[in-house]
């Protein structure tokens, strides 16, 4: 069983930036690509972005690129994501999710692709 825990989460003003990390308690880490997904109040969860477990290519929500940056770094079983330029309507909880795949060039886009998710770290962007 993977188990994600993520951290970083907060109040940030508009305009301002955060950090998101993800560490993964697993033996082979390689193996799981990664997304990180987001949940607002009465909505769905939605893909923000994507990584494949190479780390070559990724994957971003349209209304969230330039914006916002996935990263990983398999050597300390963590993913990333950055955001800037924040803006309210950013306001969510925050998931990171992990695909057990042994395609090393391919990233996943959909809740239901993901075998595993994290307990989730919330963002609040106030104006």
């Amino acid at each position: 069983q993977l188990q994600l825990v993520e951290s970083g989460g907060g109040l940030v003003q508009a305009g301002g930036s955060l950090r998101l990390s993800c560490v993964a308690a697993v033996r082979t880490y390689v193996n799981y690509a990664m997304g990180w997904f987001r949940q607002a109040p009465g909505k769905e969860r939605d893909l923000v972005a994507s990584i494949t477990w190479s780390g070559d290519s990724t994957y971003y929500a349209d209304s969230l690129k330039g914006r916002f940056t996935i990263s990983r770094d398999n050597a300390k079983n963590t993913v990333y994501l950055q955001m800037n330029s924040l803006k309210p309507e950013d306001t969510a909880v925050y998931y990171c999710a992990a695909k057990r795949t042994f395609r090393p060039s391919t990233y996943y886009i959909a809740v239901s692709d993901y075998d595993y998710w994290g307990q989730g770290t919330q963002v609040t962007v106030s104006s």
